[in-house]
Formats: structure tokens, sequence, C-alpha cells
């Protein structure tokens, strides 16, 4: 399995370095302008064109790659990133800044469905799971090591040169790659919302809820740790350690979900959020704050893969695919409308208010998930889909899932 990761290690130093260029950016850019005094609506909104443009990105650029391919798309949105990255330095106003997030986000979906196609050309039924592995290490890798270059933010244009040089070198190892091009993406038959819906419940209100959290915390949460007393060191750090909760209990927790009814562990997820907001909501111990921060993210991140398992147990190996590709747009959705929404509960209640809203959220979802509980009996153990860890990016993403191999790879 080495060699094959070791094929596509051009694609995965990509990766790697434009999260750590680009990764870092929402942190800066909230605390450039709470720097100058801006409303936490107005970061909001900020944040949400971003996420918007994922999702206009993810619904339109698939029709670019069938018109120039993959190399060139991939060439065009780095270049498109690399210039409006340096573009903020320019001139600091919310509604332009805004405007470049919203392209920022169209860029970003793009450069996800590219290499995110091109893994899936070279995964197989026997290398899926390792090279899937392999792409979410470097993904979260690149976004925690990231956060640390916000220390470089001492008022001048340097983050955002810093920024804008990694993400254009992210480009070399892509543009230099021997590896062919895959084929251009197939128009394929996709399940509809409200078929999702009245098959999985649970899945499609589960993923819906953990977008709208990740994208208020991905928005707000450095401003929520400014606010709360943290210098920028502090803040890169307290980012760093909810991205590293993610990844650390995402594991444990998917393999206990594939040993009980997973609509358990779901509701104890939803509980452990909202406990762990409740406390970051009332306590202001900056010790108490890293740790309830890291068992946050380590909750919340992994609530997505285990609603995604749960609507594949109920659904046939072929509208897996189609489904997943939902479920990712339906979180970019949720994604969207979180930091609007987390930024009216900080005008309303201070910093706090932004875990208040979480825990509004995990009180919701439990009490969703526990009526789901009563009205509907659980899947069997061995009807049950092996859980897998998965990336929140695009539709090519579905592609890369175990479960979404085709039925003469699983023969």
């Amino acid at each position: 399995m080495i060699d094959r990761v070791f094929a596509i290690r051009g694609l995965l130093l990509a990766v790697l370095v434009l999260m750590a260029g680009n990764g870092f950016m929402p942190t800066l850019l909230a605390m450039r302008m709470e720097g100058a005094g801006a409303a936490a609506p107005v970061v909001g909104l900020m944040a949400s064109a971003y996420f918007f443009g994922l999702v206009v990105g993810s619904l339109t650029l698939t029709n670019v790659i069938k018109q120039v391919g993959h190399i060139r798309t991939f060439a065009t949105v780095v270049t498109v990133l690399s210039s409006s990255t340096l573009f903020y330095s320019l001139y600091q106003n919310a509604v332009l800044w805004s405007v470049l997030r919203l392209l920022d986000g169209v860029c970003v979906a793009g450069v996800f469905i590219c290499l995110e196609s091109w893994l899936n050309h070279r995964a197989d039924a026997q290398s899926r799971g390792t090279i899937l592995a392999a792409y979410m290490i470097a993904l979260y890798s690149g976004q925690a090591v990231g956060q640390f270059l916000l220390g470089l933010d001492t008022g001048l244009m340097l983050p955002f040169v810093v920024s804008s040089m990694l993400v254009s070198l992210s480009s070399v190892p892509v543009l230099l790659t021997r590896i062919d091009s895959p084929p251009l993406p197939d128009d394929g038959d996709h399940l509809s919302l409200p078929a999702l819906f009245r098959t999985s419940p649970l899945g499609t209100v589960g993923v819906t809820l953990t977008g709208v959290m990740m994208g208020a915390f991905y928005g707000l949460g450095a401003l929520y740790a400014r606010r709360s007393g943290f210098d920028l060191s502090d803040v890169a750090l307290f980012v760093s350690v909810v991205i590293a909760g993610g990844v650390a209990l995402q594991w444990p927790l998917g393999h206990l979900s594939d040993r009980m009814d997973r609509r358990l562990v779901i509701v104890m997820v939803l509980g452990g959020i909202l406990v762990a907001s409740l406390v970051l909501a009332l306590l202001t111990d900056h010790f108490v704050i890293f740790g309830m921060g890291a068992l946050f993210g380590g909750f919340v991140f992994s609530l997505y893969p285990l609603c995604v398992a749960h609507a594949n147990d109920r659904l046939t190996a072929a509208e897996q695919l189609s489904a997943s590709s939902v479920l990712i747009l339906l979180y970019s959705g949720g994604a969207a409308g979180g930091p609007l929404l987390g930024s009216a509960a900080m005008a309303a209640f201070g910093p706090r208010g932004l875990f208040l809203f979480m825990a509004a959220l995990g009180t919701i979802g439990v009490g969703f998930a526990l009526w789901r509980m009563y009205r509907s009996d659980a899947v069997a153990g061995e009807d049950q889909q092996p859980y897998q860890i998965l990336p929140r990016t695009t539709p090519a993403a579905a592609a890369l899932e175990p479960a979404s191999q085709s039925s003469d790879e699983v023969a």
C-alpha cells in the first residue's frame, strides 16, 4: 500500500502546501476585521460568502473541467486564488473582502474537485481506504500547521504574501505530475434530496447541523478566542487544537459505532457537543478552553462521517455514491448559513454567544436523534456499513469512499 501512496505524493504535497497557505486565511481575516472594530455579523457575512462560494464552485466547475481539462482548470483556480490573497492586503473593506471570500470558495472548490478526481482515478478497491487516509492526513495537517502563520500578522501585508506564495507553490507538483489526467466527469443519476430524507432523516439533518456548526466555528472561532482575551499566538493554538482534537477522536468513535446502534453513538456525540459548548460558553479559564476546544473538535468533526455512515446503512450500494454527493452539498449549504447565525448569537450575547449557539444546535440534534430512535428500528449490526473518516470538501470526494465502490470492484 505504501507504493500506492508514494505514487500520489505530488498530489498529497499539493494539498498540504495549499492548506498551509490558505487554511489560516479565515483566522487572519477575522482578526484583521476584529482589529478594525467590525461587528460579529460582518465577520460572519464574510465567512458565509466563502462557504457559499464552495457550493457554487462545486456545482459549476465540473463543466469547466469538461471544456478545458483538469490541469488547465487547476492552474487557473490556483492562479486566481493566489491573486485574490494578495488583493486583501491592498484595501480593507468588509464588502470587498466578502466578494473575495466568495471567489476564494469557488477556487478552492475547483482545487478539491481536480485533486480528488485524480486521487480517485489512482485508487482501486484495495488501495481506496489508504489513499483516502493519506489525503485526510495531508488536508488536516496543512490546515493545522498553517494556523501558526498567524504569528506573521504584524499589521502589514507579510502574511498575505506568504499565503500567496504557498498557494502558488502548491501548483508545482500538480503541473509537473506524470500521473495521467482522470477521465472527464460523467453526469450520473443523483438521488434527490426528498428521497434521501425519506430514507435517512437523521443522516440528512445530522450532516446539515454539522455544516452549520463547522461553518460557524471556522468563520468565528478565532473571533471568539480573541474576544475571550487570547493573544494572536493563542488564537492560532486554539484553532489548531480544535482541528487536532477532530483528527484524534474520529477513529475511536467510528470504531465504536461499527459495534453498536450507530444512532446511539450519534446521540452521544451530539450530547458531547452540547456539554463542551456549554463549558466553552460559561467558563473563561484558558486551560479549560483549550481542553474543551479539543473535545468539541473531536465530537463535531466526527459527526459528519457518522451521519454519512448512518445514511449508507439504509441505502443500496447503487445509491451511496450519489447520496454522498448530496450530503456534501447539504454540509456546504449548512456551513454557508452557520457564520451568519453564529454571529447573530455573538452580537446578542458576546463571545460566549457562539458556543451558546452550538449548544442550542446540539440540543436540537439530540432531540431529533432520540425521536428517530423512537420512530424507527435500528439497522442490524451485520447490515451496517463500515465507518470511514471522510473529507467534507466537494462531491468529487464522494467517489473516494471505500463504501462507494462499484459492484464490479466489490465482486
